[in-house]
């Protein structure tokens, strides 16, 4: 039989089994772990039978590549001592979408398990040394073109088969194929044969890419990553993920890490070459392997010969020079004098100032704080009277748990009027978006209406250091007993907008306090739309007053221009009493009024006597 025949009854069975859904794809088995660099082959029992198909990673080391099977105990260890030759990288799939990138004129020992016939098909290069597995099970035969080769294995339980693949010299892409299965005469399931066909479904396949030149051995920006990390994390295959950096914020006395790797265009660790890391503002760092906290530095710029330690991937440990003193510094590691990554991490120092604000006013004979407040204030809702944000040297935000220390009051700032200061819920956060970031304080107050000047203290656990902040002025006052309200203008345009202020005053005329709602109200404002609205679970402002907001002109109309009367009514104080409230809106598109008309006659009447005056002058020179 010609090699032309051999070629067209191959193709014609190809395509009456795809024609006739014969040719089926085997489901894509979990990909095993598949390190590149340094691997020993896997035995192939390690794959999926009739799923996977495998390729010696091990190198030759005299030239000469070990075939499957060669040197082994059984056909299920077929891939145990086989090598390849100019194998340069390998993904790490064993299913039909499996890559690699070999040097040009390279060789692969191809090997899978299977339990029925098998066929291993190339798109170029030739095919050798193909075996059925353990000595006598299966015989190969091939095509003339050495581009397909069939193992007629008779055996129904796991058996090793191989095959020698010698690539092209020429660069481009190619295919391997693994097929298994009986192919179909008709009706009927037979071995297959260059007559009969090849096996039906397609167990592995791998995409080779053949190269003239290797590319490995040099760092790739592309494989190779740098991360921020809070604690540095292990890895050791595949690529490592790049732009994941710590989103994490370091206390007094923490540390950062920086993981690195460093690797080539074919993701394999680079193990020797000139590596530096230098940080500024007297950082202190050190090198160590990713997933092992390294000892802390001494020193600002480190150098090390060995990057690439477990897989190619390392960490630099960064810490402060000081402790207690705040630390931004920006860390740059190079290697073989390219810069691989610049990254900038903060360590935040010792607590060193205290901010007070957000200041209420409260109840007399009272100390706990109150969350409505404290809710309309910062958005928690969580008893308080005022808050405390603590900030190192550098004002970076520290957060104070019970665990770094604790919150007073200075005894020297107590008064009968102000008795002392609790603080109900000590900040756990560092960012400068949560609420947690402040810590919540509440004032006692005495019997009598008054204001003092309180000073917060926050003492460290570990170090005894002190902190104060600026005395603040806390208020005590009574519960509203009367309140009067009036809008801002007296007169207003179409669209304007309106603030209605009501005073609630207690029983002594002090501005009442902010920790009692000051209950339901009825508020009736014509020609007006509220924008903001009175609760009757909100208190008032730390000055005992209320703030509501209006336009002027109705939702679907201008308002009218006049006159209107607006009422107030606020049912909780005992001695309030009903306000009454006048404005005026005036036609923003100008109404005249009949003064205006009557003088802007005159003015005209004025104007026309100027000018018959003038020509009557005119008329007597001639």
């Amino acid at each position: 039989m010609s090699k032309s025949t051999i070629r067209k009854r191959i193709s014609l069975v190809a395509i009456t089994a795809l024609t006739a859904g014969v040719l089926s794809v085997a489901s894509v088995p979990v990909a095993s772990a598949h390190t590149f660099a340094g691997d020993t082959n896997r035995a192939a029992n390690t794959g999926t039978v009739n799923g996977s198909l495998f390729t010696a990673t091990a190198a030759t080391s005299t030239g000469a590549v070990v075939a499957p099977g060669t040197g082994v105990s059984g056909s299920t260890n077929i891939g145990d001592n086989s090598t390849s030759r100019g194998l340069l990288a390998k993904d790490t799939s064993s299913g039909t979408a499996q890559t690699a990138t070999v040097l040009a004129g390279g060789v692969l020992s191809l090997y899978a398990q299977v339990s029925t016939a098998a066929a291993f098909t190339v798109s170029g290069g030739t095919l050798s040394s193909v075996t059925g597995g353990a000595a006598g099970v299966g015989s190969p035969n091939y095509a003339q073109d050495l581009r397909t080769a069939i193992t007629t294995v008779t055996a129904t339980t796991a058996t090793g088969t191989g095959a020698v693949w010698t690539l092209p010299t020429t660069p481009g892409t190619y295919t391997v194929s693994l097929l298994t299965g009986f192919a179909a005469v008709g009706a009927t399931f037979v071995q297959p044969s260059y007559t009969a066909g090849l096996p039906p479904t397609l167990s592995g396949a791998m995409t080779v890419t053949v190269v003239a030149a290797s590319a490995g051995g040099t760092y790739s920006a592309a494989t190779s990553a740098c991360n921020t990390a809070a604690g540095t994390t292990a890895f050791s295959s595949g690529v490592y993920p790049n732009g994941i950096d710590s989103t994490a914020s370091k206390a007094d006395g923490d540390s950062w890490s920086i993981d690195f790797s460093i690797r080539d265009a074919y993701n394999a660790s680079i193990s020797s070459g000139a590596l530096t890391a230098s940080a500024t503002n007297g950082g202190l760092i050190s090198f160590g392997t990713s997933g092992t906290t390294p000892t802390a530095g001494t020193t600002s710029t480190i150098v090390s010969t060995n990057p690439a330690t477990s897989g190619g991937s390392s960490t630099v440990r960064v810490v402060q020079p000081t402790a207690g003193v705040p630390l931004t510094t920006t860390v740059t590691i190079s290697f073989n004098g390219t810069v691989i990554c610049t990254k900038t991490v903060t360590i935040r120092g010792a607590v060193d100032k205290l901010t007070v604000a957000n200041v209420g006013t409260q109840d007399l004979s009272t100390s706990a704080g109150s969350a409505q407040w404290m809710y309309q204030e910062i958005g928690l809702y969580s008893p308080g009277l005022f808050t405390v944000l603590a900030t190192d040297s550098a004002g970076n935000i520290v957060a104070t748990p019970t665990t770094l220390g604790a919150f007073s009051m200075d005894p020297a700032t107590t008064t009968p009027t102000i008795q002392g200061l609790t603080f109900p819920t000590q900040s756990s956060s560092n960012s400068s978006t949560s609420t947690a970031r402040f810590t919540l304080g509440s004032f006692t107050c005495g019997a009598t209406a008054g204001t003092g000047s309180p000073v917060v203290v926050f003492t460290a656990a570990a170090t005894g250091k002190v902190t104060k902040s600026a005395p603040f002025t806390a208020r005590c006052a009574d519960d509203a007993s009367t309140y009067s309200a009036s809008f801002d203008k007296a007169s207003y345009n179409n669209g304007d907008i309106a603030t209605l202020t009501v005073k609630f005053l207690d029983s002594r005329g002090n501005a009442a306090n902010s920790v009692v709602a000051y209950g339901a109200s009825s508020i009736t404002v014509p020609m007006m739309t509220a924008v903001s609205s009175a609760s009757a679970t909100s208190v008032t402002k730390a000055d005992g007053t209320l703030a509501l907001t209006y336009t002027v002109g109705l939702a679907a109309a201008a308002a009218s221009p006049g006159t209107y009367a607006g009422v107030v009514t606020f049912t909780t104080p005992a001695l309030g009493t009903t306000q009454a409230l006048k404005y005026s809106i005036v036609d923003q598109a100008g109404t005249v009024s009949n003064a205006e008309v009557l003088k802007s006659i005159v003015a005209l009447i004025a104007s026309i006597n100027k000018q018959i005056q003038a020509l009557q002058k005119l008329i007597l020179k001639r």
